[in-house]
């Protein structure tokens, strides 16, 4: 029976997955936008810090007022309407749920409310993928002990890569790569907030009217958001990280099979099975057509000569050897696609992804020079951006996590373009997300 068809029975049952969602921002209200056309599904509550802000945008996502007009997360379930509030540990401690949506974007504020929701016996799907990219085996851990799942937001694109990587195995398939698209030049990785649209390629009046965040936005262009995104594959489907970090070769869709093989076979991979992204721009700045700027791809490798010649036979998009072929989506729609995490969680009780182990991290590297006594300002800001390593390789470094850089003071001065270690800021160790990621660092 289909997702859709079981989400029909459970509104013909009145018994709905009823949810609780942390932030309405831009995520949380592209999912708000369709929760009112998922049968089967009741948003009992909104947690916000701006109350009034979250009312704002469930107006500009068609919502009506009579649809969240509810005074208490109690009458907001006797009535099948929506409380808004900006307590989310009510929201959370509310017996009635069946899953939290974390997506403030926050990771050092995101562990808490997860682990908060793992203790009040609630499943949670997390659309702040950062969390995941600081300390995410923790945290699946963690699920598990509780008796809960810990899943990645699917419309993100670490769950919809996950999906295709799931399908290359189950298929039979050697997976040689998998990742996303982004657009890239070497420059932006020292873009800021006051650069973004015109490297992103909006004018400011769409930003405002799309009440874009120029920060986040940001995160995107300067490389942290695919590091962190290419973190959270990398300890989900098992995949190995660049030692230097991302490449982004720069390839349309059907160069995939010929870019993402080994480099002793012509490709630009350090070995098979390996975790990148592609570049939809070529390096004087003009756009590929037919790329896979805002998609995801997996690239599998035939290895049989059976397998080659059923390519072959079905005019399969390969490289020159026949081996090689990828599967792939050319568009991700974010928080519009969450149903897909929903229903399977609440369903199914399977996660669209969640991390199994520590193999890759996002380190922070400088913007510019950096003082003593400046404050970071964390992911898509004006000080650092987020780059891929080996976990191993930035555990033995003491380098410092790109999620855990919101608010922390400089202490000893960073070059440009260096990664930054815990002894070059003032770390506040007793947080739970830096416990979590001490945690971590122990055991590899």
């Amino acid at each position: 029976m289909s997702l859709y068809q079981q989400l029909q029975i459970r509104r013909e049952q009145s018994d709905p997955i009823r949810v609780g969602v942390i932030g309405a921002g831009k995520f949380g209200t592209m999912f708000l936008s369709q929760a009112n056309r998922l049968p089967g599904v009741h948003v009992v509550g909104i947690a916000d810090l701006a109350p009034d802000v979250a009312r704002s945008n469930l107006l500009l996502a068609d919502w009506k007022l009579e649809q969240f007009s509810a005074v208490s997360l109690d009458s907001a379930l006797q009535s099948e309407t929506t409380c808004i509030l900006d307590d989310s540990a009510l929201l959370i401690s509310f017996s009635q749920l069946d899953i939290i949506v974390e997506c403030t974007g926050n990771p050092v504020i995101a562990v808490d409310h997860i682990l908060s929701a793992f203790d009040h016996g609630k499943h949670v799907i997390s659309a702040t993928v950062e969390a995941d990219a600081v300390c995410g085996a923790a945290l699946s851990k963690a699920a598990a002990q509780a008796g809960v799942i810990y899943s990645m937001a699917y419309g993100d694109q670490p769950a919809m890569v996950c999906e295709l990587v799931d399908w290359a195995r189950v298929c039979g398939f050697k997976v040689a790569a998998a990742g996303r698209g982004h657009k890239w030049l070497p420059e932006y990785r020292f873009s800021t907030p006051d650069t973004i649209w015109d490297y992103w390629g909006l004018t400011k009046e769409q930003a405002e009217r799309g009440r874009l965040n120029p920060k986040m936005f940001n995160s995107f262009l300067d490389g942290t958001k695919p590091a962190i995104e290419s973190a959270a594959i990398a300890n989900a489907c098992g995949l190995d990280v660049p030692a230097s970090g991302l490449a982004y070769p720069i390839g349309s869709i059907d160069q995939i099979p010929t870019l993402m093989r080994p480099r002793s076979e012509g490709g630009v991979l350090e070995g098979s099975g390996m975790v990148e992204v592609i570049s939809s721009m070529t390096e004087d700045g003009s756009e590929l057509e037919y790329n896979i700027r805002k998609g995801v791809w997996v690239c599998v490798e035939a290895d049989s000569d059976y397998q080659r010649n059923c390519f072959e036979e079905y005019k399969v998009q390969t490289d020159e050897s026949g081996r090689y072929m990828s599967l792939y989506k050319r568009w991700h729609l974010i928080g519009l696609e969450l149903g897909m995490s929903l229903a399977s969680v609440g369903l199914r009780g399977e996660a669209t992804g969640t991390a199994s182990e520590f193999r890759a991290d996002v380190v922070a590297v400088a913007k510019k020079d950096l003082q003593p006594g400046e404050i970071l300002d964390g992911e898509g800001g004006f000080t650092v951006a987020g780059q891929l390593r080996p976990s191993a390789v930035s555990v033995a470094g003491k380098a410092l996590p790109l999620g855990l850089t919101g608010n922390v003071k400089v202490i000893r001065a960073v070059k440009a373009d260096q990664i930054l270690t815990y002894g070059d800021v003032e770390l506040d160790e007793s947080l739970t997300a830096v416990k979590l990621r001490r945690s971590l660092e122990t055991g590899l």
